[in-house]
C-alpha cells in the first residue's frame, strides 16, 4: 500500500522478542511492515533474573531508525507496547535504579501470604478486580521491601512507561498497562491509593495516570538526532499492555465474542463496559484490567506457549534444534488420548527443563508420562486448549454474557493444530488471525489519536478489511468432549 501520509511506528515489546512495525492508514485499509525484530532474551545474575532494559532501547531506536529510513525519514508517531507487571525504578533524578526484575524472578514467592496479613482478600479482590498471581506488580514491591532501591525511588514505571520516558523525558503511567498491577482500581479509575498504603508500599513512586490516545510529547531532540528523524514526531501514549492492543485490533462484528490473545501467555476473557468484580470472580480468579475506549477486559492469564517455548530451548540444548512449525507437526503425528497436564501449575512457571517437568506432572496425576518430542508438544496443546474452555465458562458466568464465537489473534493464531483443538472444546467456531493483532492495535490507538479512524467499531471493521482469517469448525464426535472430560478430572 503507498500512501502519501507518513506511517506510524509501532514499538511492540515481547517476553521472547521484540519488534518495531510501520502501520500505514489509508482509505479504510490498514497495512503493516516489519521493520526491526530483536530477541528479548532476560538475563541471570547470580540467583536473580532481570530484564536487560538498556539493550531494549538500544533496539528500539535501532528499529526507528530503520523505520524511519524505509519511510523517507518521517514517521507520523510513536506508540510503545509491552508485557504487563514488570517495571523500572527510577530516583529524583530520573536515573534507572538498577535492571528491571523478571517476573519469573522467584523472589515473589510468600508474597500472597504477607500481602493478605495486611489486606484481607475479599477486600484486594473487590478493590482491584484483579487475578492474584505471584508475578503481579504488587507482590514484586512487596519483595523489595526495605531494599535500598525501593527506599530510594522517586518514581516506578512500567516497561513501556519506561521506554515512552527513555524517548520522551516524559514519566507518566498508562491506564491499560497500570491495571495489571494489583494496586489499580478500575472502578475509580486510579491508583488505589489507601490500598497502597496499607500494604507498605510508598504512594510517592507512582506516576500521573492517562488514558490510551493521550498524546506524550515529541521525541527528545536527542533521541530524534540519534535516529536519524526529522521534523517534530510525537509520541502518543497506545494501549500500553500488549494484551489491551491485541484486543483493540480483534475483528470481532458484535459483543458476543470471546478471545484469546495467544503468545508466550494465553489472556483469555470477554470485552465488557464495565468491571465485573464479584465473589465468583474472585473464586474464579479473573482479572478486570482496563481496556481502550472505555471498556474493560474480563480475563485470565493462562500460561500459554511459553510451555512450548522452554521445551524448544530444552531441546536445542540437547542438540534438537527444531522450529516451531516442526514440533506442530510432529504434535499432529501423535496419537490422541494422551497425557494432559495443568498448564498454570506452580511447577511450570520458571525457565528450565519442562518436557522434565510435564513427565514429572504426568507421573503424579496417574498419567504414562509422554516421552518423545511430538507427544509431549501434543499434550502441552491439548491441554491449554481445555484451559481455555475451563476460563471462558467462568468469564461467561462471572459477565453473564455468553459467546458465540472464539477469536483466537497473535502469534499463537497461526498454530493450525492448537486453533483446531480450542474449536472442538469450547464447542463453537474460531477465527484465527490476525497474528499481528498487537502491533496492529498500537498502531490504530495512534491513528484514532490522529483522527484518521472513530470508534472501537470503526477501527474492527477496519482490520476485517485489511486482514484475513481462518475459521475452525468444532469437529463432530466425541474426541473434544471426552479430552474435556479427562482434564477436568486430572485438574480437580
Amino acid at each position: 500500500m503507498t500512501t502519501g501520509r507518513p506511517p506510524f511506528a509501532a514499538v511492540d515489546l515481547g517476553a521472547e522478542s521484540g519488534r518495531v512495525v510501520l502501520g500505514r492508514v489509508e482509505r479504510g485499509r490498514v497495512a503493516l511492515e516489519e521493520a526491526h525484530r530483536f530477541a528479548n532474551q532476560p538475563v541471570r545474575v547470580l540467583s536473580t533474573l532481570h530484564w536487560d532494559a538498556l539493550r531494549l532501547l538500544h533496539e528500539v531506536k535501532l528499529g526507528l531508525g530503520e523505520a524511519g529510513r524505509r519511510a523517507g525519514g518521517s514517521l507520523a508517531g510513536v506508540g510503545v507496547d509491552a508485557w504487563g507487571v514488570d517495571f523500572g525504578l527510577l530516583d529524583r533524578a530520573g536515573v534507572l535504579i538498577g535492571n528491571p526484575f523478571h517476573y519469573r524472578d522467584p523472589r515473589t514467592e510468600g508474597m500472597i501470604d504477607r500481602a493478605l496479613e495486611r489486606v484481607p482478600e475479599e477486600e484486594l479482590y473487590a478493590t482491584t478486580g484483579i487475578q492474584a498471581m505471584p508475578l503481579n506488580t504488587l507482590y514484586q514491591l512487596l519483595a523489595s521491601e526495605g531494599s535500598p532501591a525501593l527506599a530510594s525511588a522517586d518514581t516506578l514505571l512500567s516497561i513501556a512507561d519506561l521506554m515512552t520516558y527513555w524517548l520522551t523525558g516524559e514519566r507518566r503511567a498508562e491506564q491499560t498497562i497500570a491495571s495489571t498491577t494489583q494496586l489499580y482500581d478500575p472502578r475509580a479509575r486510579g491508583w488505589a491509593s489507601e490500598l497502597i498504603e496499607r500494604l507498605g508500599i510508598p504512594t510517592r513512586i507512582f506516576p500521573e495516570l492517562v488514558r490510551a490516545g493521550t498524546w506524550l510529547g515529541p521525541l527528545t531532540a536527542a533521541v530524534a538526532e540519534e535516529v536519524g528523524l526529522g521534523g517534530e514526531v510525537g509520541v502518543t501514549a497506545v494501549a500500553e499492555h500488549d494484551t489491551a492492543s491485541a484486543v483493540v485490533a480483534v475483528p470481532a462484528e458484535s459483543e458476543r465474542f470471546a478471545y484469546i490473545s495467544s503468545g508466550t501467555w494465553s489472556l483469555v476473557g470477554v470485552e465488557l463496559d464495565r468491571p465485573a468484580i464479584t465473589d465468583e470472580g474472585r473464586r474464579a480468579n479473573l482479572a478486570n484490567e482496563v481496556g481502550f475506549g472505555d471498556t474493560f477486559r474480563l480475563l485470565k492469564n493462562v500460561m500459554g506457549l511459553w510451555l512450548l517455548q522452554e521445551c524448544r530451548r530444552a531441546w536445542a540444548r540437547a542438540g534438537h534444534d527444531r522450529s516451531y512449525a516442526e514440533l506442530v507437526e510432529l504434535a499432529a503425528r501423535a496419537p490422541r488420548g494422551g497425557a494432559l497436564v495443568d498448564p498454570d501449575h506452580p511447577d511450570l512457571l520458571a525457565p528450565g527443563d519442562m518436557p522434565r517437568r510435564i513427565r514429572g506432572l504426568c507421573e503424579r496425576t496417574g498419567q504414562d508420562p509422554p516421552e518423545e518430542a511430538g507427544p509431549i508438544v501434543r499434550c502441552v496443546l491439548e491441554s491449554l486448549a481445555c484451559k481455555y474452555r475451563v476460563v471462558l465458562e467462568s468469564a461467561e458466568r462471572v459477565s453473564g454474557r455468553h459467546t458465540d464465537i472464539v477469536h483466537v489473534v497473535g502469534g499463537g493464531s497461526r498454530n493450525e493444530l492448537l486453533c483446531q483443538l480450542t474449536a472442538e472444546t469450547a464447542a463453537r467456531p474460531v477465527l484465527a488471525g490476525p497474528a499481528e493483532a498487537t502491533a496492529l492495535g498500537n498502531v490504530m490507538v495512534q491513528a484514532h489519536a490522529a483522527g484518521l479512524v472513530g470508534s472501537p467499531a470503526e477501527i474492527r471493521r477496519m482490520v476485517r478489511d485489511s486482514f484475513v482469517v481462518r475459521r475452525y469448525e468444532p469437529k463432530g464426535g466425541d474426541a473434544g468432549p471426552k479430552m474435556l472430560e479427562r482434564f477436568l478430572a486430572i485438574t480437580a
